[in-house]
This record gives C-alpha cells, sequence and structure tokens, in this order.
C-alpha cells in the first residue's frame, strides 16, 4: 500500500508530537531514558495511527492485535503514543514515574488501558510474544501479535530460546522487530557484545528477515504488511535508527541512552522539534 503525501505528513507530524511530548515527560520526571524512545517514535507513529488493528474506546476488544514491548525502558514512547491515540489523556504523561503513577519506568500490565505485558528484565518480551501467538493459533484468531525489541536485549540467553521456540511452530502470526539503533547502557552493541550477522542468525531460526530504515514510513508500513503476506513463519524486522533521532545534540550517543536532559537541554530539543514541525508541514505542500 502506497502512502500517499498527506499520509506521510500526518505520521511524520504525529512522530514529531510524540517526540515532543517525550521531552516534557523525561524533564518533569527527572529521570528515564532518552535515546531509544526517541528513536523509536516514527515506528510508534506508524503502528498506533497506520498498522494496528486497535480500538482506545476498547481496549480489551477481542480482535485487538497485541503489542509487547520487551525493551520496558523506552515506554515513554509506547505511554506518549497511547495517550496521543486517545487511550487516556495527554496531562497525565507528566506524571511519568511520579510515586502512585500509572505510568511507571517500566510499563505495568492492568495500570493503563492498552498495555499487554508488564516488563523489565530485559530478553523476556519475545517470550510471552511467542506464547500469545501460539494462544492465538489455538483460537484461530486473526488478531497479530507485535513484539518489539531492543538490539542490547539480543545479548539475553532467553532471546534465543524463544526464537527457537516461533521458528519450530511456524508461527507466522508473530511479527518482531529489533530497533537497530547499535548503542546499549555501557556503550556501542558490537564493542559490547556483537550482534552481527543479526540477519543470518534469525533466518537460521526459520525467520523470514527483513530490514529497513526505521525512519522512513513507507519502509516501515510495507515491511509490516509484508509480514502479514509470510504465511510459513514468523518474521523479523531490523529497524535501523539513530538513538535520540530529532535531537542534533543526542543522536547516537551512546550516553543518552539512560539519561534525561535538564532544563536547558529540554529547551532546546524542544525548539529544534518546534522547527522540524513547521518544515515536515512545508515539506509535503
Amino acid at each position: 500500500m502506497t502512502l500517499t503525501a498527506q499520509d506521510i505528513q500526518r505520521l511524520e507530524e504525529k512522530a514529531n508530537l510524540i517526540r515532543q511530548a517525550i521531552i516534557k515527560m523525561l524533564l518533569e520526571a527527572g529521570s528515564g531514558h532518552s535515546a531509544g524512545p526517541l528513536g523509536m517514535a516514527d515506528i510508534f507513529a506508524a503502528l498506533y495511527f497506520h498498522i494496528l488493528n486497535h480500538d482506545p474506546a476498547k481496549p480489551d476488544w477481542s480482535e485487538r492485535d497485541r503489542l509487547v514491548l520487551s525493551n520496558g525502558h523506552i515506554c515513554p514512547v509506547l505511554y506518549a503514543s497511547l495517550a496521543h491515540a486517545g487511550y487516556f489523556p495527554l496531562s497525565e504523561l507528566l506524571t511519568l514515574r511520579k510515586l502512585g503513577s500509572r505510568l511507571q519506568g517500566h510499563p505495568h500490565r492492568g495500570a493503563l488501558p492498552g498495555l499487554e505485558t508488564t516488563s523489565g528484565p530485559l530478553g523476556s518480551g519475545l517470550s510471552q510474544a511467542v506464547g500469545m501467538a501460539l494462544a492465538g493459533r489455538i483460537d484461530k484468531a486473526k488478531w497479530q501479535v507485535i513484539c518489539l525489541m531492543s538490539d542490547g536485549e539480543q545479548d539475553a540467553g532467553n532471546t534465543w530460546e524463544a526464537v527457537m521456540l516461533a521458528g519450530k511452530n511456524k508461527l507466522h502470526n508473530l511479527t518482531a522487530l529489533i530497533d537497530r539503533n547499535n548503542i546499549q547502557i555501557d556503550g556501542f552493541t558490537e564493542d559490547i557484545m556483537p550482534l552481527e550477522n543479526l540477519r543470518a542468525k534469525y533466518e537460521a531460526f526459520n525467520f523470514h528477515v527483513l530490514e529497513i530504515d526505521g525512519h522512513n514510513m513507507q519502509e516501515i508500513i510495507d515491511a509490516f504488511n509484508g509480514a502479514k503476506a509470510i504465511f510459513e513463519k514468523p518474521t523479523l524486522i531490523i529497524a535501523h535508527t539513530i538513538p535520540g533521532k530529532g535531537v542534533d545534540f543526542m543522536e547516537g550517543k551512546f550516553e543518552w541512552h539512560g539519561k534525561p536532559p535538564n532544563k536547558e537541554e529540554a529547551k532546546l530539543a524542544l525548539h529544534e522539534l518546534r522547527t522540524l514541525q513547521g518544515k515536515i508541514k512545508s515539506e509535503h505542500q
């Protein structure tokens, strides 16, 4: 499905608003992760405003697609996307990480509408998603399971147990996505624990593998639509992203993995993102 210029503009603008919300949330919280959430904003905008079959008015709708966020520390982008989609008020975003808030530092299933799982220990999300996909197959359900993972959590052995099980059972109703931003908390992934060749590794376990630019809306949507056309195996999308995307002084720097902006940094980041919002409009006119 080819997106119109208006479709792309709408999704890019939504991604930019999500990024602005992330900065505001992190500033207010005084803690949290910056790089990953900013880098995944385009993918979340595409998911919640084009790809996922979901209904914010009926968050427990039985026919909804299930989204599992394995790398739960990037939850600011999930919370911002859910709020912009209408699951809860935008004003609640500023309670991130506050005592008693529904928006904890890792998603807590049941705390908010639209959260499918509780995450925390890296590497467990794909196992949860495989279980859901198996249940969906037993029920002959039409809904899809989408599991979002970090590249750093490919270091976790639990991930590969899930990969083996998904490949063995040919779970075509499962699409996994790796945020290939090449950073983790201690540095660059290829310095900490080299991951390449990721594509060949997943293909060896019977996955259909696609690689995309994680900031290109057409490529993102084509990949998820392409996954739905694969009926003999699960699909992995390797999304190449820039950590800290949209904020010049954060982009590509692993130091921003787990650090929030201070007041001055947030002011600079928001100015850059608001300027970008205007450029998006002009580019598609």
